[in-house]
């Protein structure tokens, strides 16, 4: 066990936070709103804190639970996440252990003996075990320094990470009302942020929201025209022997698509929830641990996930919300370093999103949320203009300019004169008495002679074979880009039929100009070329430390970066440290880890030299 920290005998709050985060965490200043959060929660007062994958959400609980009297209780939804939280901190020689599933009755029985003696400055807990009587119980006997409760979206009923224990955790501001809490996530829009402050008894705690942009993360998202043939195009390409996340809607896409990437050649691995547990905590183990390791999964995999090096997450289906967006691309460069957030979208995918809203067992009113949701995350795939400025809109953040690293940014987008097609469209869904899908009326508009349009009698309509000067290909544009602008919306009760929406009059009374976008006929995105890797670095001692950090992690059961992070050996091959002293001043070693490792790596130095 290591020697316990010196709980806060500064005189000023500021200082000792500081002094913590130096020694212990070894960074020299904090970022963004971390300061005032700590203070906040230092104070006694409760926070609600919005901050994106990599702000340094954990750090805002961490360095109070060290300077306040007590054991922080961190509820945590994944056991994959607990155990990688805790390492970390073992490896910085805090005082942190985990109570959940995995466990056998004597070593709970060990980490309960120690919390009772007052060894334990964190410790983290399922949700569900949490609310157990006898955690209650020692609850009640030893005053926690605080309450975390991290991925604080998990109590949004409808939302797509719901856990039903989180909507009992009112239950810590009930039994326990002096003990300050703070409440964490990545994504949430308005509407979430009120749940979440209304079901965990937050509406009076100070919220905290940082900047959603992730500067660093490239934006891409493409039509898709052979998917398969896209994907591999853009890891052959662009991300050769690099980590990612493949996301896909269904556990059979998932697991074909993770033993068609085998056969050309890539590490790829499985995950979703029908999956054995241990073949789930296996697979993720190998991504945590091991590099160029790509997972293919639903979304039942990534809350959490503290990999720092995810070069690209890549989506093969259409995400439910733009939240859900965010929240799965925000898991690529959480290190700082260049990341891809690549996508790849048919209307076929929105016919199936809202087939299976309308399956679910939620009410008429959220079920017309959910399609707005679903609504504005079409609507950031049809957008001709920049994509981060939409995005961050979406969360009422403002971006002045451009950001440059989007396709739209990168690849301005072609737009042409769609109003009399979109006159055309939205007449043969009128005339054809709004009951028919997108590829009867494309038959209607082309004049396909077959047996469902005799049936119809739709031969005899004026818009029949009107459109001919247009392909196939080129209508169902047409119609995907009118339901994303809300001109028409998919009514699953009668198996994807289109149905004309009010705003729909004004384009056929020609009283507005439709611009369309041209959709290429191939689109490989935007062939950027990574360099993550600063020019002056030397390369023979970039991997010599990597090679030394992988035994170090080796030899420990850990994942690489929790020994160092890649940003922190780029320092020291930039700065060459040759004391411990010079080492101790890198971003990243803290006292503990100094002297650990100094020596280790000093001796790479020098022999790199």
């Amino acid at each position: 066990m290591s020697e316990p920290f010196a709980k806060c005998s500064e005189a000023n709050p500021q200082i000792a936070a500081l002094n913590t985060l130096r020694q212990v965490f070894g960074y020299e200043s904090f970022r963004g709103p971390q300061e005032a959060i700590i203070q906040q929660l230092l104070a006694g007062g409760d926070a609600l804190v919005i901050m994106p994958t990599g702000g340094g959400k954990s750090l805002c609980y961490q360095i109070p639970a060290l300077l306040r009297e007590g054991c922080a209780i961190v509820v945590s939804p994944l056991i994959a996440l607990m155990q990688d939280q805790v390492e970390a901190l073992e490896q910085l020689g805090v005082r942190a252990a985990y109570l959940n599933s995995t466990l056998s009755p004597e070593a709970s029985n060990a980490i309960e003996t120690a919390w009772l003696n007052d060894q334990l400055d964190l410790l983290y807990v399922a949700p569900e075990r949490l609310l157990q009587p006898r955690m209650l119980e020692l609850l009640e006997q030893l005053t926690p320094a605080l309450f975390a409760i991290d991925e604080a979206h998990c109590v949004s009923q409808w939302g797509h990470d719901f856990r039903e224990d989180y909507l009992l955790l009112s239950t810590l501001h009930e039994r326990f009302p002096a003990v300050p809490r703070i409440a964490l996530t990545a994504t949430a829009d308005g509407r979430t942020r009120q749940e979440i402050a209304q079901r965990l008894k937050l509406e009076d705690a100070e919220h905290f929201i940082a900047s959603f942009d992730r500067p660093n993360i490239s934006y891409r998202i493409a039509l898709k025209d052979n998917p398969r043939s896209q994907l591999l195009r853009f890891l052959r390409d662009e991300q050769q022997n690099n980590a990612g996340i493949v996301y896909c809607l269904s556990r059979k896409r998932v697991e074909e698509t993770a033993r068609w990437l085998q056969t050309q050649g890539f590490n790829a691995l499985p995950y979703h929830a029908g999956l054995p547990a241990h073949t789930r905590e296996e697979h993720q183990r190998q991504f945590l641990r091991n590099d160029g390791v790509i997972i293919v999964a639903t979304i039942a995999f990534g809350m959490g996930i503290d990999k720092p090096d995810v070069r690209f997450v890549a989506h093969l289906d259409l995400p439910k919300t733009v939240e859900a967006y965010y929240q799965e691309t925000g898991r690529a460069g959480r290190d700082g370093e260049p990341a891809d957030a690549w996508l790849v979208y048919g209307l076929q995918d929105v016919i199936m999103l809202r087939q299976m809203l309308q399956q679910s067992q939620g009410t008429d009113r959220h079920k017309q949320e959910e399609q707005h949701r679903l609504n504005a995350m079409l609507g950031l795939c049809e957008i001709t203009t920049c994509r981060r400025q939409t995005l961050l809109g979406y969360f009422g953040e403002t971006l002045p300019e451009p950001c440059g690293n989007c396709d739209n940014c990168l690849n301005p987008v072609e737009t042409w004169d769609g109003t009399e097609a979109a006159q055309m469209a939205l007449s043969a869904v009128y005339r054809t008495g709004q009951r028919f899908g997108v590829n009867h009326l494309i038959d209607v508009l082309r004049g396909t002679e077959n047996d469902k349009i005799f049936q119809n009698d739709h031969h005899h309509l004026p818009t029949f074979g009107v459109g001919q000067a247009l392909d196939a290909k080129r209508w169902r544009s047409v119609f995907r880009q009118l339901v994303a602008r809300g001109y028409l919306s998919v009514d699953m009760a009668r198996f994807g039929a289109l149905v004309l929406q009010h705003s729909a009059r004004e384009v056929l009374r020609g009283e507005v100009t439709v611009a369309l976008r041209q959709d290429p006929k191939t689109r490989r995105g935007n062939q950027t070329t990574k360099t993550v890797l600063p020019e002056h670095i030397d390369i023979a001692l970039w991997e010599a430390l990597r090679d030394c950090r992988r035994r170090l992690a080796e030899d420990q059961g850990i994942p690489p970066y929790i020994v160092f992070h890649d940003r922190t050996l780029q320092e020291i091959c930039s700065l060459r440290p040759k004391t411990i002293e010079e080492f101790a001043a890198i971003s990243g070693v803290g006292e503990r880890k100094c002297a650990k490792y100094a020596e280790a790596f000093l001796a790479v130095v020098a022999q790199v030299e």
